[in-house]
């Protein structure tokens, strides 16, 4: 019997019997394993048995974490790290090259943007920022150095949402893998193998950590994409074929890195597993009766939500991730100084960077996030001086809702 997300997030086998028959699975705290032989330890560190070897490298917690959201995804591999950004940088030191190139969008995460246009750059890989909802721009950025494109589903913060088959297939025919950053609609609500994408990075910190207690990020490999078409992982594609990203990955990269997941934050993040669906519904249905209510208010220029109907993306995104594409939105005040004095009168939402924990989370990107970034860079990102974000949480929405107007009236 096939069983559904919810009942697949509490109910994964145990890769061992536990010894105390344990319900959860238990915490492995420590460094290093022992083995009955020096045998044994020379076939584990050579990769010939799965044994566990030092925890920088694997951890029954952590991997049975990384089990669990196989099972979730229908992925071939999942490596778990230290946060969001630990995911990217261990996809692109994967893959990327001296004299490769990234095509993406100027619309991303103040640290994604910083990470392509500055450390990777010091290392000879160019980024070509372009409209990803143009496809003729994409089709003409791509070339035989392009080693991927990559894109967040939906832009943090301005919320644009790319035709994810359309440039699915564009990057096929260019034999270029597509990596998407799904961190803003969980796998419980998309699911990214159905729309070509080859690589989805997580930064776990958000909805799966069920709390934002800990950080976490996962890089998440289906396996489709041939990487014999790579110069960096050609070699690897003779010898594992679909598993090269992967085994590249695991062999060297991020053993060389050190970011791995600790096991305490594993186990904590198995448990946010468990009520994922059930948060994510409840905040992202918070989200879009706030969505509502903004375009109400008349303080509000406008709402940018794509689950609004007259939202530009409302059908693209409908047809991709659902009537709930994620619990963040975004609303224009009337300038900067309206917004600093809206977000100082708030009394029950948090002044705070973060998203998706189960309190909701309010900041002004431009002078937070992206206030390090010259002007230009800021208009060419697409952040606005007016602008709020807000990560809707758990709390009652109605409650919520009046925090929003005594502070705004």
């Amino acid at each position: 019997m096939k069983k559904n997300f919810e009942t697949r997030a509490i109910h994964t086998p145990f890769p061992k019997k536990d010894t105390y028959n344990s319900l959860q699975f238990p915490i492995y705290e420590c460094s290093a394993f022992e083995f009955d032989s020096a045998e044994a330890m020379s076939d584990a560190f050579v990769g010939k048995t799965s044994d566990h070897t030092y925890s920088r490298i694997t951890n029954p917690t952590v991997s049975y974490f990384e089990k669990r959201v196989m099972e979730l995804t229908e992925a071939f591999s999942t490596t778990a790290l230290n946060s969001g950004m630990a995911a990217i940088s261990n996809v692109f030191f994967s893959i990327a090259y001296t004299g490769a190139n990234i095509v993406t969008s100027p619309h991303l995460f103040g640290n994604t943007y910083s990470f392509f246009a500055s450390t990777l750059k010091a290392f000879g890989v160019e980024t070509r920022f372009c409209d990803l909802t143009n496809l003729t721009e994409v089709e003409k950025n791509i070339d035989e150095h392009t080693c991927a494109v990559y894109l967040e589903i939906i832009t943090n913060p301005q919320l644009e949402v790319a035709n994810l088959k359309a440039l699915s297939t564009i990057a096929k025919n260019k034999n270029t893998p597509l990596i998407a950053d799904s961190t803003i609609v969980p796998f419980c609500a998309f699911k990214a193998k159905n729309f070509g994408v080859n690589i989805e990075v997580v930064s776990s910190t958000k909805y799966i950590s069920g709390g934002a207690t800990n950080l976490g990020g996962l890089i998440i490999d289906y396996a489709n994409f041939d990487w014999s078409k790579n110069p960096r992982l050609a070699d690897f594609s003779k010898q594992f074929g679909d598993a090269a990203f992967t085994t590249k990955l695991r062999k060297e990269i991020h053993r060389n890195l050190g970011a791995y997941m600790t096991p305490h934050v594993a186990h904590a993040q198995l448990m946010g597993l468990e009520t994922l669906s059930l948060r994510f519904n409840k905040a992202a249905e918070n989200c879009l009766y706030l969505a509502q209510k903004l375009t109400q208010v008349p303080q509000v220029v406008s709402v940018n939500y794509p689950g609004l109907e007259n939202n530009n993306f409302h059908q693209l995104s409908n047809s991709q991730f659902g009537e709930l594409p994620g619990a963040m939105l975004t609303f224009d005040l009337a300038s900067k100084e309206t917004c600093f004095s809206f977000l100082n009168k708030l009394k029950l939402i948090k002044r705070a960077t973060n998203l998706f924990d189960n309190r909701s989370l309010i900041l002004h990107p431009a002078s937070t996030i992206y206030g390090s970034f010259q002007e230009d860079v800021r208009k060419q990102m697409n952040i606005s001086d007016n602008t709020i974000r807000l990560s809707v949480g758990l709390e009652n929405v109605e409650d919520l809702l009046q925090d929003i107007q005594q502070a705004i009236s």
